[in-house]
């Protein structure tokens, strides 16, 4: 069995029994905090015969592990249950709302990679000298800044004082979203030829993106940086330079590739947080996400909403690893090298 294939299964043994541990945790966390639910649902001014019967509807009156015992059931069919906010299926509400969020996170993502690894790679190469300076300071203020101040400050610039970009929302006013096939606006509008709603969508996208990843940059750009700077002092760079290769070549074949391994982990672990982490620019730009789904019915003490979200979201942060994972163990010359011996 090749190193990759075997660290592969591992990791997928592994990411179930994290999920098993995130349901169990995230099960009894929400049913010892404070507040009944089914007054919360009901309102203050439901009669307490109503309240006890939704609350013997729900199982809430059994004792914890009997009311666990009965999500497994009704997870082992696929069942999430009710949400005591919206009246649907926790399942319904997540495939409504999680789209908005991945659509935010992957446009996030994809700034990182393409801002922040060039960031870090050129101050890098200017090591001590001006660009250095800069990317250095700019990295940091991207980093100390919260994800919902730089969502206000691009708001008040690029769309109050200089009105480049809307305020809010996924689509302009009179836009109509295209055929719901993958809930992905951008994408579903490319995939049937409405591409002036797709390039609204994608104009709707720049600022909370932009605001969500601003912080992911700055630390990308500094890891790569640092990995970078660690590189050039290997021995395999002098003789490089010995042999006369051009600096743009080393920085590029030698010293950056190497330098993305330790990036690349912690870009993962970004991106997987920014599907938790977005409510705050998904509350600023009233983007209808699932991170914002998320807080409400916290809010509200909706368990099963609450037990749903942190699931889907564990389950995404565990993929996104793997496939970091993945990434990483394919661009690692070790690993290869020990799958060619393994034959």
């Amino acid at each position: 069995m090749s190193p990759i294939l075997r660290l592969l299964i591992h990791r997928l043994a592994l990411s179930l029994l994290v999920l098993a541990g995130v349901s169990i945790l995230i099960f009894f966390v929400a049913r010892v905090v404070p507040g009944d639910p089914a007054r919360i649902a009901l309102g203050p001014n439901a009669g307490a015969e109503a309240v006890e019967a939704l609350r013997e509807e729900r199982h809430l009156n059994d004792p914890l592990i009997v009311q666990y015992g009965w999500f497994l059931r009704d997870l082992a069919g696929g069942d999430l249950g009710t949400s005591l906010y919206t009246r649907r299926p926790v399942l319904q509400d997540i495939a409504a709302y999680l789209p908005a969020t991945l659509e935010l996170v992957f446009i996030a993502g994809l700034m990182m990679v393409l801002v922040g690894l060039p960031l870090g790679r050129l101050a890098a190469r200017h090591q001590r000298r001006g660009p250095d300076h800069l990317a250095r300071f700019l990295s940091v203020l991207a980093v100390c800044t919260p994800a919902f101040v730089w969502g206000v400050i691009l708001q008040l610039l690029l769309a109050y004082v200089w009105p480049i970009f809307p305020l809010e929302g996924r689509l302009s006013t009179g836009v109509a979203p295209p055929p719901d096939i993958t809930g992905l606006y951008t994408v579903d509008a490319l995939l049937t030829g409405q591409f002036g709603t797709m390039l609204n969508a994608l104009y709707h996208l720049i600022l909370p993106a932009t605001a969500l990843a601003l912080s992911g940059i700055g630390q990308s750009a500094r890891l790569t940086r640092s990995s970078m700077i660690e590189t050039y002092r290997k021995p395999y760079i002098e003789m490089a330079r010995a042999y006369g290769f051009k600096e743009g070549r080393i920085a590029r074949r030698y010293a950056f590739r190497p330098a993305l391994i330790p990036t690349l982990t912690v870009l993962g672990l970004d991106f997987a947080a920014m599907l938790a982490n977005a409510f705050l620019v998904e509350r600023v730009f009233v983007w209808p996400g699932l991170s914002r789904y998320g807080v409400e019915v916290i809010l509200r003490k909706d368990l099963d909403a609450i037990v749903g979200v942190v699931l889907v979201i564990a389950a995404m942060f565990l993929i996104t690893n793997l496939v970091v994972d993945l990434i990483v163990s394919i661009i690692n010359p070790r690993l290869r090298l020990a799958e060619k011996r393994g034959k």
